[in-house]
């Protein structure tokens, strides 16, 4: 499955790249698909480049989410082209969001490097 899911991943990404026209949808990043083992459906989890952008990206790739399965089925062999479900990938703004937290507790993002490097003179006395 995680083969298919990355095959889909790839072609989705490349489609709206390359293929649709829609210019509003141009900055959205595929980050990953999570198909059922059936192929029945598959939810296509995306982020853009402006993320106050993506519900209105969302209205946008729901309404082609057709085309873009027909473009699947011409690009890829499988038995059976799932249904496309886009969902908003809110890891990338969770995970700045945390970034944020432990700045603000003095971490900084260089904390676990440093770490790493005090680990590694660690093992060589």
């Amino acid at each position: 499955m995680s083969r298919i899911n990355r095959q889909l991943q790839r072609e989705i990404a490349l489609i709206i790249e390359t293929r649709i026209q829609k210019e509003s949808i141009k900055g959205t990043i595929i980050t990953g698909v999570e198909c059922t083992k059936d192929l029945e459906r598959a939810k296509v989890f995306f982020t853009a480049l402006e993320a106050r952008k993506c519900p209105g990206i969302l209205k946008d790739l729901n309404e082609i989410k057709g085309a873009i399965r027909g473009m699947l089925g011409q690009s890829i062999k499988l038995r059976r082209i799932p249904a496309l479900e886009f969902i908003i990938d809110k890891s990338s703004a969770y995970g700045a969001k945390i970034d944020s937290i432990l700045e603000r507790l003095g971490f900084d993002h260089n904390y676990k490097q440093e770490q790493e490097a005090e680990d590694d003179d660690d093992e060589d006395i």
